[in-house]
């Protein structure tokens, strides 16, 4: 692993899935006054791997801030979307929370 490609303000970590709202938890509120919600995404696609066809299905745990969970606490379950983010650690566990910065409606491929 190259040092200099890591360093604070260099790395990235970005992350764009094509998934549906399978769960959705109420609106909620941080101590802070932020609001908070909580889902649970459902993605299912054909990769390629080392010239193989794999099915991929997977959930992830995610969570949007703001605005965003505002207008998002009004979203349609299964509907598909592209949803764009980083990736945390939960602070509770070693599993991983996709936070939500951008949902974009699209069509299914």
């Amino acid at each position: 692993m190259n040092r200099s490609n890591t360093a604070k303000g260099t790395a990235k970590n970005i992350v764009k899935l094509s998934a549906r709202i399978a769960e959705a938890s109420p609106l909620r509120y941080t101590p802070a006054g932020i609001p908070a919600i909580n889902f649970v995404l459902e993605h299912e696609s054909e990769m390629q791997e080392a010239g193989v066809t794999r099915q991929v299905k997977l959930t992830v745990r995610a969570v949007a801030f703001g605005a965003l969970a505002e207008t998002s606490a009004k979203a349609e379950l299964g509907k598909f979307q592209l949803f764009t983010g980083f990736l945390i650690n939960a602070r509770t566990s070693k599993s991983l929370i996709f936070h939500i910065q951008d949902i974009q409606d699209i069509q299914p491929i």
